[in-house]
């Protein structure tokens, strides 16, 4: 992606998303910057437009009003194939094609490119080491055969294969069990440090968010309220930042629980 004066890779000037079948719009007024190298988080409810934003990052949508640049470049200006083989892309589950193995999906987008067997080949094996997978056990099995943590990682193995400077995630870990998204949490934290990618992350969990983000940004109805850093978050007093703390703390048995 092109170099620009500013530090920021993605931006969003003064953006609304509209169809017209709703009242309301989906995204409205959003101005946001997404700094090379971090993780910025949007946190949100259901409905709140946090998929949407990602959306429109990669051209799968395009704004109402406004204007998103990544780059430095408007979107409505990139070849929508192009922006998108420089975007890696994670939703939950991974978005594994079922019919292709684990090698074939995570080559997909380095065979789209024209990259040679040798280097497609080192590349894949590279990649499931990176992401904690033996090549010689998952080279050739299929989305089917394996676990949901598993199918996660090379979903992240995927979106990492061109070697994109952005990667859009989708609540990744949303569908996995609490053990298993806890372990993938903290290795893609890690993971992200080391390879000093630049990260657009949805979520509604707000401890996920306070994990990973380097900032969080709080949406709600189409609007980014607060974007702060996790410390800074935790000690805002904004209400529906609030709302989203109170869920942290620990439940406890009330009295006439007790001994049930």
């Amino acid at each position: 992606m092109s170099e620009t004066d500013s530090s920021a890779l993605v931006e969003f000037h003064q953006v609304s998303y509209s169809i017209p079948s709703l009242p309301s719009p989906i995204i409205d007024g959003l101005s946001l910057r997404i700094e090379e190298g971090e993780t910025l988080v949007l946190l949100g409810e259901s409905g709140c437009g946090k998929t949407t934003t990602l959306r429109l990052v990669n051209r799968l949508l395009l704004p109402t009003a406004g204007e998103v640049t990544v780059g430095g470049k408007k979107t409505t200006e990139w070849d929508p194939i192009r922006l998108r083989r420089q975007t890696g892309y994670v939703i939950q589950e991974g978005g594994l094609f079922p019919h292709f193995s684990v090698a074939e999906n995570i080559s997909l987008v380095p065979r789209l490119e024209g990259w040679d067997s040798p280097r497609i080949t080192s590349r894949v094996h590279e990649l499931l080491k990176t992401v904690g997978l033996d090549p010689e056990r998952f080279t050739d099995r299929y989305p089917n055969e394996l676990s949901g943590g598993q199918r996660q990682r090379v979903g992240v193995a995927r979106a990492l294969a061109s070697e994109p400077p952005l990667l859009l995630m989708d609540e990744p870990f949303g569908a996995l069990d609490p053990l298993t998204r806890a372990d993938l949490q903290q290795e893609f934290a890690a993971l992200t440090k080391r390879l000093a990618k630049t990260v657009l992350f949805v979520t509604h969990d707000v401890r996920e968010a306070l994990l990973l983000g380097t900032r969080i940004g709080l949406m709600h109805r189409g609007r980014v309220l607060e974007v702060k850093r996790p410390q800074q978050f935790l000690d805002s007093h904004e209400k529906h930042v609030r709302s989203y703390l109170d869920t942290l703390a620990i439940p406890t048995l009330s009295e006439s629980a007790e001994g049930v």
